[in-house]
């Protein structure tokens, strides 16, 4: 009887109801979606690096470097000379090295200086392997290969040449206008910041810089684009390398090796523990996001309540009527919750259904436009937990006009006090 009095009374209000039905369906689905968007860009931050073992470079702490040899963020305390790299790069343990070189860009994306090794080592997410949408990695002194949001936002095509400038910048009045590269290769996309990169040889690094000291040209020591082939280039120095040993089980000790390194002061880190302390330095801005979802949520279940409680004064007739016929108290006030009960499940229904409609429209945007994969994915115990929570919620929320009504309608009667 209470159930069909309920669904009765409701489809009378219906258009409040649907409403009330709104607010807190788009509630849940920021709620959820919110957490859904945590959770995989935690696993992509987690991915941008993959089946490395170690990286070393230049004495510092471990966020830093991880920073700028992974992310290309900030700058390097100094750099390593290329007899250390080799010694490292040949100890016994090690599969095999990946070196870089930073400190140029072109229109505000860095530019890398590496070798083959890293287009045949280079791991992200689940040890996925870089591949190519177009083209082909460098093989000439001049071309360069582009990340896939390089070249969109810049509309590079294969065979364009573009100027590398020295330094980080948008706009730059160092370039090296006299040695331009030609594209010969666009990586697919990754979602890490290989899609915000240009990877030149190494060699082409000392080529560009044959004929420059601290950051400017040496008057009239001009090396063109031909004569840089014929001369040595092999690297004096490289920013950072990435390693991979042939066993795990080595991984500590060739750590503590580089970081007592004599030569000169290196530092030597496991990419999964830096992650994991850089995401705890910026954890809090998802759980900030968290909390205004759950404010969000919250305002829902204020506004389900405040519907509910202005209409009681346009129910108490039927309360008091109900009362009259023999209803008792507790099914006054379960009459009520019930009510709210069947909105907010209606609501955590809905939301979730328009949650995963947004995402089957909003996953190729977002892919493509941040390099976010959001997997399509049953609900998490997580996101289950949070759904039980607002529905235990609404539950409560009802209990609020169910008491109100009971107390009306022991003080109406038949007679309605206005």
């Amino acid at each position: 009887m209470l159930i069909s009095l309920a669904w009765h009374s409701l489809w009378n209000r219906r258009s409040s109801v649907l409403l009330t039905v709104l607010a807190i369906s788009i509630s849940v689905m920021l709620l959820l979606g919110v957490e859904k968007v945590r959770v995989e860009a935690r696993s992509s931050f987690a991915n941008t690096i993959s089946g490395t073992d170690l990286v070393v470079g230049a004495r510092s702490g471990q966020v830093q470097l991880l920073l700028y040899s992974v992310f290309r963020i900030g700058d390097a305390t100094n750099n390593i000379s290329w007899q250390s790299y080799q010694e490292i790069a040949g100890h016994r343990n090690v599969a095999w090295t990946i070196p870089l070189a930073l400190g140029d860009s072109h229109r505000g994306f860095r530019v890398l200086g590496t070798n083959q090794d890293y287009f045949r080592h280079y791991r992200y997410g689940a040890e996925r392997q870089l591949s190519f949408a177009e083209g082909q990695p460098f093989d000439d002194l001049y071309d360069v290969v582009l990340g896939a949001e390089v070249a969109q936002k810049l509309g590079y095509k294969l065979g364009q040449q573009l100027v590398i400038a020295h330094g980080m910048g948008n706009t730059s009045f160092a370039e090296h206008k006299d040695k331009p590269f030609r594209v010969v290769g666009i990586l697919a996309r990754t979602g890490t910041p290989v899609d915000s990169t240009l990877h030149v040889s190494l060699e082409a690094i000392e080529a560009i810089h044959l004929d420059w000291r601290a950051g400017v040209p040496i008057p009239g020591a001009k090396v063109d684009a031909e004569k840089a082939r014929a001369l040595d280039l092999q690297p004096k120095q490289i920013t950072a390398f990435m390693v991979g040993l042939k066993s795990k089980i080595a991984t500590f000790h060739l750590q503590r090796a580089i970081n007592n390194y004599r030569a000169e002061p290196l530092s030597a880190i496991l990419p999964g523990v830096a992650l994991q302390q850089l995401w705890q330095m910026i954890g809090i801005a998802e759980q900030a996001l968290l909390v205004i979802s759950g404010f969000v949520v919250l305002t829902g279940l204020i506004g389900m309540l405040t519907v509910l409680l202005s209409s009681l004064n346009e129910r108490r007739r039927e309360m008091a009527i109900l009362r009259s016929v023999g209803a008792r108290p507790w099914q006054i006030i379960a009459l009520l919750t019930l009510e709210t009960t069947v909105l907010t499940l209606l609501g955590c229904l809905v939301g979730t259904l328009l949650l995963y409609a947004a995402l089957l429209l909003a996953q190729p945007w977002i892919e493509q436009l941040f390099g976010l994969h959001i997997a399509i994915s049953a609900l998490s115990s997580y996101q289950l937990q949070l759904l039980g929570l607002v529905a235990v919620a609404g539950i409560l929320v009802g209990v609020v006009p169910g008491y109100r009504a009971y107390r009306n309608s022991l003080a109406d009667g038949l007679t309605i006090r206005l």
